[in-house]
């Protein structure tokens, strides 16, 4: 005994809207046809749903207990016919896409809320990398990859720019030594630990935007923990002005060096040696879409 769709979305639009008559109205069909709808729904499962005895039909014992697990079925039903009109389609059953600290969190959000809204029953996976570590997951296992630009790519990586710049200053913490120059040079620079991400390109090393300063280094593999090495004044940090303003809580101060704050382009990259499916190609467009 497998109760039909039909029957159970009679069921709980009734129960929801109070009466026969007005689901009737919501689903569009004739009151007799949901009365019907029910009663041999009560007939296949060997219960009575509604107290008919009154004005307004009302849920019975039973009727309350089923009540929840008809809108479960519903839903079980409505997902299998949004995956299966998504196959269809040929929609990818998964999406990984690899996101920086240099693209900002409110367009981010807003672009999960648009991707959930569209593609409910897609496996979405979210990677935080920088530079070399994106394009390496791209030429992977991820369909899309965010980083701050910096071309030439490998041959089997197509990028495009998104719309906007992310400013980036050099930072250091409050009780910094250098945090006391009211101008700061590449000579002062140069006694100071430099704090660099560890996953730069050979080309991003040849346009760094960072001061030439030949000095001592410590690295790290995304912006949030040289953010936090920065914090413990453990050297001088290029960092976005986004991340600076939300985690860095008043406790970096930003050096007035000649050249900076630097404004760097976004880019959205793909691999060309697997084409990007319906959602991927979505994500991407959107992306790239003016805000």
């Amino acid at each position: 005994m497998y109760p039909n769709a039909e029957a159970l979305e009679a069921f709980v639009e009734a129960a929801a809207a109070g009466s026969f008559s007005a689901a009737a109205r919501v689903l569009g069909k004739r009151q007799s046809s949901i009365s019907e709808s029910i009663a041999r729904l009560e007939d296949e499962l060997g219960v009575l749903l509604f107290d008919r005895q009154g004005r307004y039909p009302q849920l019975t014992a039973a009727g309350e207990q089923l009540l929840d697990q008809a809108r479960a079925v519903l839903s079980a039903h409505d997902r299998l016919a949004n995956r299966a009109t998504q196959l269809a389609a040929g929609v990818e059953p998964r999406l990984t896409l690899v996101i920086s600290d240099t693209y900002q969190p409110t367009r981010y959000e807003a672009l999960l809320t648009e991707l959930d809204q569209r593609y409910p029953d897609l496996e979405f996976e979210c990677l935080i990398a920088e530079d070399a570590d994106v394009l390496n997951l791209v030429q992977g296992r991820a369909d899309l990859g965010l980083l701050a630009g910096q071309p030439p790519y490998p041959a089997d990586i197509e990028a495009a720019t998104l719309d906007g710049l992310v400013t980036f200053g050099l930072y250091v913490a409050a009780d910094h030594p250098l945090a006391a120059l009211e101008r700061v040079t590449p000579a002062d620079l140069a006694p100071y630990r430099l704090l660099r991400l560890s996953t730069v390109t050979e080309a991003s090393q040849q346009v760094s935007r960072l001061p030439d300063t030949r000095g001592r280094c410590w690295s790290a593999p995304d912006y949030l923990l040289l953010l936090d090495m920065a914090v413990q004044g453990f050297g001088w940090a290029e960092l976005p002005l986004w991340l600076v303003t939300t985690f860095g809580q008043g406790r970096l101060v930003e050096l007035a060096v000649p050249g900076w704050p630097q404004r760097v382009a976004v880019d959205v990259v793909w691999s060309r040696r697997r084409p990007l499916g319906p959602a991927g190609n979505w994500l991407r467009e959107r992306l790239l879409k003016p805000s």
